[in-house]
């Protein structure tokens, strides 16, 4: 294959080749799936009907789960279906935008739990300066930041990564189409301009865990400072999720794109992709309403209402 253009589709990595399995897999998708629509969901209901929910924390909250809620759209349905058909195909068209969405999605959930990191730091660290610092305004500036720099990254990794000439085949080592196993398609002399942008994202990425880790290491500086039991455990029950959110991302999201290539293997990244693009949007809303009693109250009346309704 001399070029992109003469790829018309590709063949993503199948879970299995037995039926039994494969049904095995959608049934098992389909119920991450259907519980991340659920918990995301009713997350982005809650903050949206409930005045009391209208702060700055819980409107980065609802942009998570909006996030949360694309990045694993854009992924677990076609993996479903090729399961449920018996198929590996993905055009080349899907195979574009199933890569730029993904990584819109994923770029722009970190900028937003940089975010949110800095959000928590000025609540317990400087609490007489949050309504200035995180006012409405400043907090949609911050989101629309997020957002957009999500976009101008997927944009540039996309349009160069499938600019690169494919001559390595069309078999994608992967269950979606991830930006590293398609660069492995690619002539040998001619992903440095790619490898270029990755380092340059690779340093805002590690930038960016430098802020939240040290916004983290004022916090829990600033809790241990806190006279009363009562205070330290109220200040560390809002800051405990958003820090469970952020590990999980991080760490599987690191070791996906950062293990070392002699203990790679298909099967291994394939688990560990399901763990940074599958597991995440799913787990993140009960991270979230676990240790949080505002949206526990919100989301038990919100519920109540709905089974009063169809009595």
């Amino acid at each position: 294959m001399s070029n992109g253009s003469s790829v018309t589709q590709f063949l993503l990595l199948a879970f299995a080749d037995t039926r039994d399995l494969q049904l095995l897999h959608f049934w098992l998708f389909l119920g991450i799936y259907l519980a991340a629509l659920l918990g995301n969901g009713l997350i982005i209901t809650a903050v949206a009907c409930d005045h009391h929910l209208h702060t700055s924390m819980y409107f980065f909250l609802l942009n998570l789960s909006l996030l949360d809620l694309g990045s694993i759209s854009i992924t677990v349905p076609k993996s479903m279906a090729n399961s449920l058909w018996d198929t590996r195909a993905i055009s080349y068209a899907a195979c574009v935008a199933q890569l730029f969405f993904f990584l819109f999605f994923i770029s722009t959930e970190y900028f937003l739990l940089t975010i949110m990191a800095y959000d928590r730091y000025v609540a317990i660290c400087k609490p007489l300066h949050y309504g200035t610092l995180l006012g409405t305004r400043a907090c949609v500036h911050m989101a629309a930041a997020a957002w957009a720099s999500g976009f101008l990254n997927a944009l540039l990794h996309t349009a160069n990564t499938f600019s690169l000439p494919l001559c390595q085949g069309n078999a994608v080592d992967q269950f979606f189409c991830e930006l590293p196993q398609i660069l492995r398609l690619s002539c040998s002399h001619s992903y440095l301009r790619e490898v270029g942008l990755l380092v340059v994202s690779a340093c805002l990425v590690f930038g960016s865990f430098v802020f939240i880790v040290l916004s983290y290491v004022q916090i829990f500086r600033a809790v241990m400072r806190i006279p009363s039991h009562q205070g330290r455990h109220k200040a560390i029950s809002t800051c405990l999720p958003h820090l469970g959110v952020v590990s999980l991302f991080v760490s599987t999201a690191m070791f996906a794109h950062l293990k070392p290539p002699p203990i790679s293997s298909p099967s291994l990244d394939l688990v560990v992709a399901v763990l940074y693009s599958v597991v995440p949007p799913a787990v993140n809303p009960f991270i979230y309403s676990m240790r949080n009693q505002m949206l526990e109250d919100t989301l038990k009346k919100l519920i109540q209402s709905v089974v009063s309704q169809q009595q």
